[in-house]
């Protein structure tokens, strides 16, 4: 595990599509796991930047997102994939046909369905590099707590805490989506890196838990404690609760000195 303690939002920006871009060139062919919701607004402006100076093709790429709400067309302006094609897919060059969103219009069959995305999965190579973000009650896509750790894609129920964290996305609270579907850890952890995000002192308590507490169904970041290559980008608020940070830094810094290419 890495953790990387930035001074703000804009330089975790920074420093995620550094890494997001430099795994890119180096497989152009690269299967990217992706995430919604504000904290990879930034890592994706970066990413869109770095493709309009023309140093940056994804032609060759295939990506997967993590979860959709249930009941939400993809034309809804809430809907992940309405959020995806607005801030990236629309101003990059990821071909249509290699774009997997988990389709939150289903209304039945659910297991065949994620079963498939799995299979997807598989048949694409695997994900090479997934990107995440950490709810408040530390989950990572829709695996609220108690999610069993080795769970794969399938139909999830949004906790209180989740809803009441997206309701004012929507007009009124019944119209805000009460599940999802959403990879599972087992399908997160399978990935060959992961790039987990956080920024802002709301975010702190989760981090601390997913990075220093102990590995529990109760907060599914934990769960990454157990992946071979990891790597926290956080804010100064986010590592506020962080016990060890003086010693994340010191490991980031020989990092940088014998093997700088986990930063890349």
């Amino acid at each position: 595990m890495l953790v990387v303690i930035k001074k703000d939002y804009e330089e975790v920006s920074r420093e995620a599509a550094h890494i997001v871009a430099g795994a890119v060139r180096a497989k152009p062919t690269i299967v990217l796991g992706l995430a919604t919701g504000s904290t990879p607004l930034g890592l994706y402006q970066e990413l869109i930047a770095l493709h309009r100076a023309g140093s940056l093709d994804f032609s060759l790429a295939t990506s997967f997102n993590l979860d959709e709400y249930l009941g939400l067309s993809p034309s809804h302006p809430q809907s992940f994939h309405y959020f995806m094609d607005q801030q990236f897919f629309s101003q990059v060059n990821v071909p249509r046909e290699r774009i997997h969103i988990p389709d939150g219009t289903l209304s039945g069959d659910y297991d065949s369905y994620c079963g498939g995305y799995e299979q997807s999965i598989k048949s694409a190579g695997g994900i090479d590099l997934q990107v995440l973000g950490i709810g408040r009650n530390g989950h990572v896509g829709f695996n609220e707590p108690t999610s069993s750790l080795a769970s794969r894609t399938r139909l999830k129920a949004l906790s209180r805490e989740t809803i009441e964290d997206n309701r004012h996305f929507f007009a009124s609270e019944s119209e805000m989506p009460k599940c999802a579907i959403t990879m599972g850890i087992g399908t997160i952890l399978d990935s060959r890196r992961v790039l987990l995000l956080a920024s802002g002192r709301s975010k702190a308590a989760a981090v601390a838990k997913a990075i220093e507490g102990p590995i529990t169904s109760s907060v599914s970041a934990s769960a990454l404690q157990l992946h071979v290559d990891v790597t926290f980008i956080i804010d100064e608020e986010a590592a506020y609760s962080l016990t060890q940070r003086d010693y994340y830094r010191h490991v980031l810094e020989m990092t940088k000195i014998f093997t700088p290419e986990r930063l890349t």
